[in-house]
Formats: structure tokens, C-alpha cells, sequence
């Protein structure tokens, strides 16, 4: 995703949670994965999807989709999404993500990718599925692309210029956000919280971007200090591995964050970024490559290169979701206007294709608290502008 193309875990142990905190405990209180969502994964559409049938000819909405799937619009750029409510959809709907919500329902938020709006808008549903509000949960800043959602019922927004910061907010609207200098000034472009370890890390969408690991100075959730480390990779006994080399100056008043390491590894166009089970998935558009690291060993591997798979379906790599089984889906700018699913066993399939936004992309993807339903945007929807974007909702038929 570019500037110039806008203007045209949760297998996370209860024990760990607590550890973090207030913010910890509080997620647990909002019902989290503990409650009735955790219940119902074990048989949710979207629990496993490694065994997908073939896409059938659009029905509805334009969109291609395995049998037994259908699609309905929530949003829509320049429109309100809720009668009820004030709050016009935004612009260029980019990177989103879904949390819990105390009634049982949840919210899905989305960032603006725009400079002349930006921030982050919000949309809450109640336990049955129904769109009941929206509004916004972060003004004031700028070209605001991906993020990432925290285990402490946060959202993580990125901003993609190269001032850009990560400001926290609140899905729910109660607190006011918050900037995250800590995390760096660069080209953000979307961030995962490592479980394990406590870490956070950050892509970098330039052509020689960072891979970047961030080390709290105080036990999660609190983001107020700590130290930004870009990745390092050598070839070591047949393996990758990463060392971590601190960032001098994280706020990059004395040049580019990515440039104060000499040594550094560049990857040509950091994307989206997730967290599962011990590794760290993300992407790199500049050469159609998904990534994983491994956060114990530190070893770096592919887990799809177009360019030496034997099924090249996936290109245009950007934004990443997982479900519990470990399927990896990633959202295509541009190529097929298809979200991807490499699955554990090795199979690349396509989940859903959007037809005729062929100078759009897909942005945001995520799952409802209970993997029951799964959110996306078409960032410019079918006339390839900013104003065209729509939000979308994929369920299954019971």
C-alpha cells in the first residue's frame, strides 16, 4: 500500500493474561476467548479452512465463495453505516480487527489509509450479529494502513508516512487514544504482540524496510518505554537466524530508523504481520513472499515464495489473519482481489475472490471473538477510489 495509490494470540494462557496486568484481567471480564466464543470454536466455519472447496460463480455482492458461504455489505465509504448513528464511513478502509465486547457482541475497527482523513473507525455488533453502532476511535492523524490487535483488548494503529507513529486505542470508545512513541517513527505499516516473550513486532513498508522487534521496559500491556530492535539475519549451520540490534535513535530525529544499523537485513515491503503458536508470520509485496520467525530459536523461514511455489496463486501479499488451526490467509493488493489461505498441511487456496475491483484491494481481514464470521474491505471497491471503499461480512449457512 502506498501514499500515491490513496490519493487516486489467542492461545494465550489464562495465567500469562493475569500477568499482564489490570488490562489482562479486564479482557478476561469482557469475555475474551474464556467465555462462550471460546465454546464455540470447536466447531465455527472458520476454525479450519484447509480443506476448502472450490469457489463458485458470484452470487451475491460480487464475490466468489466456497459452497455454503455467503456475503452481506456493512459499510460503505461516505455513508453512515448505522441510521442511528453520526458516524460516516471513511475513507480508503485499510487494516481492522475484531475484539469482544462486555454484552456478548463485538466490535470490528478499521483504519482510514488517507491523508485527508485518516484515524480509525469502529463498528459494534450485538450478540446476535446485528450492526447496532459506529463511530470513530481515533482522529487527527494520517494515512493510518494496518496495525494490530493486542491480547489486553486493544487496537494498534499504524501510521504509513515517514513520521508515522502507532497510537493505542480503545475498540469500545471509552478511553482516549494514545501515542506510542516508543514504537518508532517510520513507515509503519502493521504490528503483532508476541505471547511468549512479551514482544511486539513491526513491519516497515518501504522497499528496503526493517523487520522490527520491540522489548517493553515494563511487563505488558504498558507501551509507554522499552527498546526497538531491527532484525539482523545470517545463515548459521543451514539455518536463518535473526540477531537483534538496538535502534539508536527510535524517534528518528537523526535520519531513518532502518539507516542507523549498518548491518541491518532489508525486506523489500513490509505487510501485515501476525502471531500464532511460538511464530511470527509476515509478508513482503515486494517479492511475494510470507515469512515466519520463530520467537524461541530465532530462526527465519518461507512459508510461500511465489516465485518457487508450486501453487503461484498468492501474489500482491499484504495484510495477515490466522485461524486457531494455524491457517495463515493473506489479502491480496491487487493480483485476484482473493484472500489466500496457506494452510499447515501446505495447500494454498483461495477463500473468497471480490469481482470487478480489479483497482482495489483487500484490506482488513478478521474474525469475529468466535471464528464465526469474518470481516474484510475492498479498500476502493469498484471504481478504484478512495470513495468507493466497502466493508463486507462472509457467514456460513448453518
Amino acid at each position: 500500500m502506498t501514499v500515491t495509490r490513496i490519493l487516486h494470540d489467542r492461545n494465550i494462557s489464562r495465567r500469562r493474561f493475569m500477568m499482564m496486568g489490570a488490562a489482562g484481567a479486564a479482557w478476561f471480564a469482557a469475555g475474551g476467548l474464556a467465555g462462550s466464543a471460546a465454546a464455540q470454536q470447536a466447531t465455527a466455519p472458520f476454525r479450519h479452512l484447509g480443506g476448502l472447496a472450490a469457489l463458485q460463480p458470484p452470487v451475491e455482492n460480487g464475490i466468489m465463495l466456497p459452497p455454503g458461504f455467503r456475503s452481506r455489505v456493512v459499510a460503505r465509504t461516505g455513508l453512515p453505516p448505522v441510521a442511528s448513528s453520526n458516524y460516516i464511513w471513511h475513507l480508503s478502509p485499510d487494516g481492522g480487527a475484531c475484539f469482544a465486547a462486555p454484552d456478548g457482541g463485538w466490535v470490528y475497527v478499521s483504519n482510514c489509509e488517507s491523508l485527508l482523513q485518516g484515524g480509525v473507525g469502529a463498528l459494534r455488533f450485538d450478540r446476535d450479529g446485528e450492526l447496532v453502532d459506529a463511530y470513530s476511535i481515533l482522529e487527527g492523524t494520517a494515512v493510518n494502513c494496518a496495525g494490530g490487535a493486542t491480547p489486553w483488548q486493544t487496537w494498534l494503529s499504524c501510521e504509513e508516512h515517514d513520521n508515522g507513529l502507532v497510537y493505542e486505542c480503545d475498540p469500545l470508545g471509552r478511553n482516549a487514544a494514545r501515542v506510542r512513541p516508543a514504537l518508532g517513527r517510520f513507515k509503519h505499516e502493521a504490528v503483532a504482540v508476541d505471547t511468549i516473550n512479551q514482544h511486539l513486532f513491526l513491519t516497515e513498508d518501504v522497499p528496503d524496510g526493517g523487520f522490527y522487534r520491540f522489548r517493553p521496559a515494563n511487563p505488558l500491556p504498558d507501551l509507554s518505554a522499552g527498546v526497538l530492535e531491527i532484525a539482523l539475519a545470517h545463515w548459521r549451520g543451514g539455518r536463518r537466524i535473526v540477531e537483534w540490534v538496538p535502534v539508536p535513535d527510535p524517534l528518528a530525529e537523526h535520519g531513518p530508523t532502518r539507516q542507523q544499523v549498518d548491518t541491518y537485513t532489508p525486506f523489500r515491503g513490509g505487510e501485515g504481520v501476525a502471531f500464532h503458536d511460538g511464530r511470527v508470520y509476515f509478508t513482503t509485496k515486494g517479492d511475494n513472499r510470507v515469512w515466519w520467525y520463530d520467537v524461541v530459536d530465532r530462526e527465519l523461514g518461507l512459508l510461500y515464495d511465489r516465485d518457487t511455489s508450486d501453487q503461484p496463486i498468492l501474489s500482491g501479499v499484504d495484510n495477515v489473519t490466522i485461524t486457531p488451526a494455524g491457517d495463515v490467509l493473506v489479502a491480496e493488493d491487487g493480483g485476484d482481489m482473493q484472500l489466500v489461505v496457506l494452510s499447515p498441511d501446505g495447500k494454498v487456496v483461495p477463500l473468497l475472490q471480490v469481482m470487478g475491483h480489479d483497482r482495489s484491494e483487500i484490506c482488513g481481514p478478521a474474525f469475529d471473538p468466535a471464528f464465526q464470521r469474518l470481516y474484510f474491505s475492498s479498500q476502493r471497491g469498484s471504481e478504484g477510489v478512495a470513495t468507493g471503499g466497502i466493508t463486507y461480512e462472509i457467514t456460513h449457512r448453518a
